[in-house]
């Protein structure tokens, strides 16, 4: 005789979702917000029944628990990204890996945050942020959760997180863009996919902001640049020596990356690279650039 469902357990696994949005959203890191979920349920398992009963809300306690992991990974990963090989980027994600659930309850004004919340820009101002102030600011500004429930999980007092919340608000305020409409940001980056095939260098700096940046993160595993290249001439001229060298050996999609248009470089049906952009009006501001296989896991098997 099969065992029927225990729904218990099922409203308890529903919840896995949201609790890798939020992970995702602390960590920067899709790995490491499975592996932060991964424990949440490990500790939910190893109460008893009766301890678990006790639990007014399983899908708060989830959620602090989930939370209070990642503030901790947050503290352990500076240490870790100090011995990092090149620069640190948030792992990228392709179309449909990362959802916001249809049940979760959002303010409508806080929808358009909720939403920019998992493109790359987005996450990469994060990681200039304390682990406090990024918990506060995720789980008040993006998940709508009170200073209260914050205050429990950082470990301090609801007024101190809203402080820490507004420094975190400041600090997105001051990183975020001129809003470009999307059309026009698919644009600009199909322009440059053209111009850098075509090795047309005129074009592509017709393409980049004078200040703008590139950032690749290869973590040891890839061969990339390690130090940011500033100024758009001279990434058009390294985009230019790139294509001299992998434009033979691979195809070049346009594909979303975390919500937004970008590019992703295949080789032999395998990606290899993911980019990133920042469109501000009608140039690209910033290019990231991730090849890190262990970061591109998910866009093998997307």
């Amino acid at each position: 005789m099969t065992t029927p469902p225990d729904p218990g357990l099922s409203a308890i696994m529903s919840e896995r979702r949201q609790l890798i949005n939020v992970a995702y959203r602390l960590l920067g890191s899709l790995a490491e917000a499975e592996d932060a979920v991964q424990e949440t349920y490990a500790r939910w398992c190893a109460m008893s029944p009766q301890q678990q009963d006790a639990i007014e809300s399983p899908g708060a306690w989830l959620t602090t628990v989930t939370s209070r992991i990642c503030l901790n990974l947050l503290g352990s990963a500076r240490s870790r990204r100090e011995t990092y090989v090149g620069e640190w980027l948030p792992e990228p994600l392709p179309e449909r890996t990362e959802w916001v659930t249809s049940d979760t309850m959002v303010d409508p004004a806080d929808r358009v945050t909720l939403d920019e919340s998992v493109n790359l820009a987005f996450l990469v101002v994060l990681e200039s942020m304390t682990p406090a102030e990024r918990v506060a600011f995720i789980l008040h500004d993006v998940f709508c959760h009170s200073f209260a429930e914050v205050a429990e999980i950082v470990g301090r007092s609801p007024a101190a997180c809203r402080q820490l919340a507004s420094s975190a608000r400041r600090r997105i305020r001051a990183a975020r863009p001129s809003a470009t409409p999307a059309a026009q940001r698919a644009g600009v980056v199909r322009d440059f996919k053209q111009a850098w095939q075509a090795k047309d260098i005129d074009a592509l700096i017709g393409l980049l902001d004078p200040d703008a940046t590139a950032i690749a993160d290869g973590g040891g595993s890839a061969i990339t640049f390690l130090h940011p290249i500033e100024g758009g001439e001279r990434i058009a001229h390294a985009w230019i020596e790139l294509a001299d060298r992998v434009m033979s050996n691979m195809t070049f999609l346009e594909r979303t990356v975390n919500g937004q248009p970008g590019l992703v470089a295949q080789e032999d049906g395998t990606t290899v690279t993911v980019f990133a952009f920042e469109v501000v009006d009608d140039r690209i501001k910033r290019i990231w650039v991730v090849r890190n296989p262990d970061k591109l896991r998910r866009w093998t098997t997307a």
